[in-house]
């Protein structure tokens, strides 16, 4: 098993590094999604075309990006010799993973929120949480390049 990840190595960064970039457009894209929708609730029809877009970044980029961002980033945590777990630099990524599919989950809550007419928060809170995944972001990238 350990030669075939090694052989597989490449590909499995290639995949991971576009499927984080397709997660992470979703996990930008989508609260900004949520303010117009809040900030236009009282415009007519528009709550429809933005709970189909809502729907649709959430399940046709964001739940496959980031169900492969998951499996390609095992596959290399699994390669020999890429991680070595006495440091704290893949604590500190594994923590910032873990934040980020917080964050995505709270999306689909605050999705379904929003498609139910439940939704509690406003505009410029949806605004406030779109800067959650930019920090984890920086603390992902910088774990793995400094490696601090």
């Amino acid at each position: 098993m350990t030669d075939f990840l090694i052989w597989l190595y490449p590909w499995s960064k290639a995949f991971h590094i576009m499927a984080v970039i397709s997660w992470m457009a979703g996990l930008f894209y989508l609260p900004r999604l949520f303010v117009h929708h809040v900030e236009q609730a009282e415009t007519p029809g528009v709550g429809n075309v933005f709970r189909s877009m809502e729907l649709k970044l959430l399940r046709v980029i964001m739940n496959p990006a980031m169900i492969a961002t998951w499996v390609f980033g095992l596959a290399l945590v699994f390669t020999p010799g890429l991680v070595d777990w006495s440091e704290i630099w893949p604590w500190t990524k594994a923590v910032a993973v873990l934040g980020m599919t917080w964050f995505h989950h709270w999306l689909a809550l605050r999705r379904k929120d929003l498609e139910s007419g439940r939704n509690r928060l406003t505009g410029r809170h949806y605004r406030l949480m779109n800067e959650v995944p930019t920090v984890l972001m920086v603390v992902i990238v910088a774990s793995v390049v400094v490696r601090f």
